[in-house]
């Protein structure tokens, strides 16, 4: 499922379990909870804007922790997902249009 944030495009979530190839295998627990709590991954690039680091930064150091231990925990499921769509892109998969307050909704298609 995807969430579109208008003129920032579509974003899928991404797969969550301990996958090498496809999903956060790679990943080490602390490198989790900097993801969690700070929106940068590994790579030093920023975590889609739908993900909502910013509550997980009030979360206590044992709390963040134990959701990555949990996420480490999982089977490791082969799942690649679609990277994000530009806006105007052709979207290849369901998704959920997020608008502020105040905003219209897009007319359904003809």
């Amino acid at each position: 499922m995807g969430f579109e944030i208008p003129g920032l495009g579509v974003f899928v979530g991404p797969n969550l379990t301990p996958d090498e190839e496809t999903g956060i295998g790679a990943w080490t627990v602390d490198q989790i909870v900097t993801a969690l709590q700070t929106g940068q991954r590994p790579d030093g690039r920023e975590l889609a804007p739908i993900m909502p680091w910013h509550a997980f930064a009030h979360y206590t150091d044992d709390d963040v922790a134990a959701i990555a231990q949990f996420l480490k925990s999982l089977e490791p499921v082969s799942n690649k997902v679609p990277a994000p769509f530009k806006p105007g892109e052709k979207v290849t998969t369901f998704m959920l249009r997020i608008l502020p307050p105040g905003e219209t909704a897009a007319a359904a298609p003809n």
